[in-house]
């Protein structure tokens, strides 16, 4: 089978390799479209852990697809189902797992960032995976790149949780990529009055704008200002950073109302990562702030409800499509920050 495989930081090779072989307690996945995501893309530039010259890894953790095989003990699954998964797996007994937060457990098994994942033909879904119930059918209207584009969502749908959207809201989100669009159309969904969206990019805030009218762009140069002016001078309630910058968390702090939310969405290099806040705006404001990564079980199966019934249309933020061999453009066509989510055509 085809896979894109990482070697280290600049290092992926699309290789024809053995079809993984399953355990008796596994299912083996033939995998039909995997989205691009972030953490792809810095996985590719700085190399990662899991990834080496020795033991290269197969990298993509967002997908859908067809059940191939199924092992000889798994009674409840079928050759031929159409499944997505939510890819990052818990222990099961820690304090997170046991809580439902399996996404915070210490020791994760996260497909295509510590164990091999999607950009391959085959997938092969451990024991644990169907253990803890990280699978589930895809529904007869959901199509396998929407199906893709989930769990994204539901990573989105985390920081949602945190910040809450109360109908009337003034809400802004800066950083106008994919994931920035998935914040702006659930904070509508959630009855904002507003929904702002910003970014350096005039071209990615036009494209971004083009997917829901009701979305204002606003150059970053003039964020303050126009903020004023679209609040009539209250400020926001709720403000997403969806960009790793470090001087726009910043600066969220300060487009902030009374009793506002502030989301840190997106990651910052590790160079970068501390950043100095003016607290007395926190302090004096009431401000809430909250951080945000990845996403568990629940609430990935949450998220494929809301596209599913419709309720929440990713189509139009699908834009690109590259076949598993041109992984390597697609991923700078992604890190240029062109078109918004990027499907990678397997099958």
């Amino acid at each position: 089978m085809l896979a894109a495989r990482l070697y280290g930081a600049n290092d992926l090779r699309v290789e024809n390799i053995p079809v993984p072989e399953i355990g008796d307690d596994e299912i083996l996945v033939k995998v039909r479209k995997a989205a691009l995501c972030g953490t792809d893309i810095r996985m590719y530039q700085n190399g990662a852990e899991a990834a080496s010259e020795t033991r290269p890894l197969i990298i993509g953790h967002e997908f859908s697809g067809d059940i191939a095989e199924v092992g000889k003990n798994v009674t409840e699954w079928k050759e031929g189902q159409r499944v997505f998964l939510a890819p990052n797996i818990g222990c099961g007994r820690c304090k997170a797992c046991v809580a439902g937060n399996s996404h915070l457990c210490n020791n994760i098994q996260a497909m295509g960032v510590t164990v091999d994942g999607a950009f391959a033909e085959y997938i092969r879904v451990p024991r644990e995976a169907l253990l803890y119930g990280n699978i589930a059918e895809l529904g007869k209207k959901t199509s396998y790149e929407e199906a893709a584009v989930n769990e994204a969502l539901s990573c989105v749908y985390n920081g949602f949780l945190h910040y809450g959207v109360h109908i009337g809201d003034y809400v802004m989100v800066i950083g106008a990529g994919p994931i920035g669009v998935m914040h702006a159309k659930l904070a509508k969904l959630a009855g904002a009055a507003k929904v702002m969206l910003s970014d350096v990019s005039p071209e990615r805030l036009e494209l971004c704008c083009k997917v829901d009218e009701d979305f204002i762009a606003v150059p970053a140069d003039k964020m303050k200002e126009l903020v004023n002016k679209e609040t009539e001078g209250n400020g926001l309630d709720v403000c997403v950073t969806a960009c790793p910058v470090p001087a726009v968390q910043a600066q969220a702090i300060e487009l902030m109302g009374f009793g506002g939310r502030v989301n840190f969405f997106g990651g910052l290099p590790k160079a970068k990562e501390i950043v100095p806040i003016n607290t007395n705006a926190i302090h004096y404001k009431q401000l809430n702030i909250s951080g945000s990564t990845k996403a568990n079980t629940d609430m990935v199966f949450t998220t494929m409800k809301l596209i599913d019934s419709g309720i929440l249309d990713v189509k139009g933020i699908i834009t690109d499509h590259f076949a598993l061999r041109d992984i390597e453009q697609a991923i700078r066509h992604t890190a240029q920050g062109k078109g918004l989510k990027t499907i990678i055509d397997i099958a």
